[in-house]
């Protein structure tokens, strides 16, 4: 089980070549690159988890994506997922961790603020509420960011696997 490599030849063409390793980890029929429990932190940027948490209130399915190979340090980035994805867990086909934007914040977090709930008192007036609601959102953003997880669990082959969360930004 190797790592796969790119390399642009002299004619622009790009080729895809194959760093062999050799170690006990593929005696076992696992790859250290595809292992999760070699991972020991997941570094995600708090403006990602916003969004994500934002994107899926209005609807979309938006998660954080760790992708292998897997090392100690990973990055979760932000991901939209299609039609036909895998919204939790590990994607069967690409292997990489999809984490739903909730497990990321502790069950105090606030909730986001629906346009319902923004309505100016008294009568109605579009920008009014415009302005209510964005000043809702932001609020809702800063407080939210109090409420990362210090930690996160990934489904590992001998059970579940306890990683550390650094919040960037």
């Amino acid at each position: 089980m190797g790592r796969s490599w790119y390399e642009r030849t002299d004619s622009g063409e790009i080729t895809v070549g194959e760093l062999l390793k050799f170690d006990a980890t593929q005696c076992a029929n696992v790859s250290e690159d595809d292992d999760p429990t070699v991972i020991r932190s997941l570094a995600i940027h708090a403006s990602d988890v916003l969004a994500a948490l934002e994107a899926y209130e209005q609807g979309t399915e938006t998660v954080l994506r760790v992708t292998p190979p897997f090392n100690g340090r990973m990055r979760a980035r932000l991901h939209r997922i299609g039609s036909d994805g895998t919204t939790e867990a590990r994607d069967e086909e690409t292997g990489a961790f999809h984490l739903p934007p909730h497990r990321l914040v502790d069950d105090d977090a606030p909730p986001y603020p629906r346009a319902v709930d923004t309505e100016p008192e008294g009568e109605y007036d579009v920008d009014t509420h415009h302005e209510r609601h964005v000043a809702a959102v932001e609020e809702w953003r800063e407080r939210v960011t109090t409420h990362l997880v210090d930690d996160v669990v990934l489904p590992a082959p001998e059970g579940n696997h306890r990683v550390d969360v650094a919040v960037l930004g």
